[in-house]
């Protein structure tokens, strides 16, 4: 996939091209069955099949005070564009400029000049241009007099008939309850960074953990514990990882990441660790000896174990 992150980077001769347009946070189920639309597409019509996103949500700037918090980075976002087949990604920076574009310019400047569309896939809420102005019916009057076919996408709704959206996967792992956020999202929520060092109090109780530094890429769930599978390079290790801030010891205010590798004891100081939610397990508990605390921390581990699918290494 080609990711071209202004429009100055479209190369002139690009295109004829599929288009859809979205903040694709978390490129959840509802994206994925649009993105499968728009290849089938732009495949039978020799097309290129595009994505054209932002560099944050537009909230971040016209409405800071209701921007909810990212379910992905922008390199975890193309990571899974890429996943998906496309052609091409243009991630747009969504600044001052962008946002005062009338509907007539954003469509001639993005879609018209830069990509060449000849289809656009948009849902039937879409807005376009400053404050919205634009929505499908504009859209499709522009794409008649510059040569381009609109085509609607309908959602895609569980079976309660909730649509799918990125709201109800931050709502999901706000609750701790990430097997349905991944049902959701069309695979395992995840949070990456890298292992940095602690107080090692896990060693000191026979459970070494991985701690992951504050600057996450990814949503992070509800404080607990969780079943999960944690990668490093090409290796992935299951895990028992714990989401809080250690009510057991003092002095531990700020929520963390901590991992532990069952059966492993790796020096990964340094290192990225990506770690994919799979199970909530149990909520944070204040333990009133250490001993308790170990005791817990095993029956965490046979947990993950089961859990997982794994066994004990001998």
């Amino acid at each position: 996939m080609k990711v071209f992150e202004s429009l100055d980077a479209v190369p002139s001769d690009f295109g004829p091209s599929a288009v859809t347009i979205g903040k694709f946070d978390g490129v959840h189920a509802g994206h994925r069955r649009v993105i499968a639309e728009l290849r089938e597409l732009a495949a039978a019509a020799s097309l290129r099949s595009t994505v054209v996103t932002f560099d944050r949500n537009p909230l971040a700037l016209l409405r800071p005070d209701r921007c909810p918090p990212p379910l992905v980075s922008n390199a975890q976002k193309l990571e899974l564009l890429d996943s998906l087949g496309l052609d091409a990604t243009l991630v747009l920076t969504f600044d001052q400029a962008l946002s005062e574009l009338d509907p007539g310019q954003f469509v001639r400047s993005i879609l018209v000049n830069a990509l060449h569309a000849r289809l656009v896939l948009v849902g039937s809420d879409f807005r376009f241009g400053a404050g919205g102005a634009g929505d499908v019916a504009l859209l499709r009057s522009l794409g008649a007099q510059l040569g381009f076919e609109v085509r609607l996408v309908e959602d895609v709704r569980a079976a309660e008939g909730r649509r799918a959206s990125s709201t109800w996967v931050r709502e999901l792992l706000a609750a701790g309850r990430v097997s349905e956020a991944g049902e959701l999202l069309g695979y395992a929520p995840c949070v990456r960074s890298v292992v940095v060092h602690g107080e090692k109090r896990g060693r000191e109780l026979g459970y070494p953990t991985a701690n992951l530094a504050p600057d996450l890429e990814g949503l992070v769930p509800a404080d607990g514990v969780y079943a999960a599978w944690a990668t490093v390079g090409e290796d992935r290790f299951a895990a028992a990882v714990s989401v809080g801030n250690n009510p057991t010891f003092d002095g531990v205010p700020e929520k963390r990441v901590e991992a532990h590798l069952l059966d492993q004891d790796l020096d990964l100081y340094g290192r990225t660790i990506e770690v994919a939610f799979v199970e909530y397990v149990r909520g944070m508990v204040k333990y009133t000896t250490v001993e308790d605390l170990i005791v817990q921390m095993g029956k965490d581990s046979d947990r993950v174990r089961a859990i997982l699918g794994v066994t004990r290494a001998l």
